[in-house]
């Protein structure tokens, strides 16, 4: 599960509704507990039909009975077009959501969802590390059965604070020799140097997992190729807003022009003016409110977007990221 928060409203949710089901809804069909504080919950379409297809790295939303979406990985078997599995950290001080479903959710429950979406896809490679930290392990997954079906060598260093906390780590460990199992308490920080400074050029990265680790692999990843090391955070990193300034959205379907003051979002700015944007973390983390810009500089901000992408300046996370011209031009 890769989770990433807007904080839940207060109050008591509403419960789970049985029958009939959201427009758009999945079923859980299997509760069950992998770790400590980590719940799988197996999907299904409540008419029993086939789900869309997915890729490695893809997440869905869950769009929880308070209106609020929360991204979780998908890290179940992509060839079963029945199922969806994900699964959530309990994180009682967290931004709401996790706990909420650890509390509430039941098999036989609907939840409504989007997606799949994936921003963080696996590339071809010759060769691939794989380096997870706590939840971090769940987008890795797939790519691990991906690499493994493809015959491509790989290796698994998975990182957490206890061997009881870190989910499917039976499951990993029946590949055998290429996972290394990492728990803090045992061995330690892992030595990522050690890990890193001899791969090969063709060799990719993926890691995901809480800041501190990515924030070392990174540092570890100095003296690799450009574009070896894949990352995807729980978290935007903080930024600086002191010199934001205003600026216009020009929306080319409708011809309105929309004024996006120093002080507020591009996304803030849209819902005010009425005009329904899909989000969930409001962090630049997820990507979900990426609309397309057809004219004008975007001051890209996010942390999901890759460099090719910023390049191209196409589109724009409108949670955080602004313009460096006067305006830009949105596709809506």
């Amino acid at each position: 599960m890769t989770e990433y928060g807007v904080s839940a409203t207060g109050g008591a949710v509403t419960a789970l509704r049985k029958e009939p089901a959201p427009a758009a809804a999945l079923r859980v069909e299997i509760c069950e507990r992998v770790a400590r504080n980590v719940m799988a919950l197996t999907l299904t379409d409540p008419a029993g039909r086939r789900l869309p297809p997915w890729t490695p790295g893809s997440h869905i939303d869950l769009i929880l009975p308070n209106g609020k979406s929360r991204q979780y990985s998908l890290c179940g078997d992509r060839w079963n077009t029945y199922q969806y599995r994900i699964a959530i950290l309990d994180e009682p001080n967290g931004r709401g959501a996790s706990h909420w479903l650890h509390t509430n959710v039941k098999e036989g429950d609907l939840l409504g969802y989007g997606g799949p979406r994936n921003h963080f896809p696996m590339v071809p490679a010759e060769s691939y590390l794989f380096i997870a930290g706590g939840i971090g392990i769940t987008p890795l997954i797939p790519m691990i059965d991906q690499a493994a079906r493809t015959g491509r060598p790989w290796k698994l260093l998975y990182g957490g604070r206890t061997r009881h906390s870190m989910a499917f780590r039976d499951e990993l460990e029946r590949y055998g020799d290429p996972v290394h199992i990492a728990p803090q308490d045992e061995v330690g920080l892992p030595d990522l140097a050690s890990w890193i400074n001899d791969l090969e050029p063709s060799t990719k990265v993926y890691c995901c997992g809480p800041a501190g680790l990515l924030q070392a692999v990174e540092s570890a990843c100095r003296q690799c190729l450009p574009y070896a090391l894949h990352t995807e955070r729980f978290e935007a990193p903080a930024r600086d807003s002191s010199q934001d300034r205003a600026f216009t959205l020009k929306l080319l379907r409708s011809g309105r022009e929309i004024e996006v003051g120093a002080g507020m979002s591009a996304l803030d700015a849209l819902s005010a003016a009425g005009i329904g944007i899909l989000s969930s973390c409001r962090q630049g983390a997820c990507g979900t409110c990426e609309v397309p810009v057809v004219d004008g500089i975007p001051d890209h901000r996010d942390s999901v977007l890759d460099e090719t992408d910023r390049q191209a300046g196409d589109c724009i996370i409108t949670c955080v990221s602004r313009a460096h011209t006067d305006h830009l031009a949105l596709d809506l």
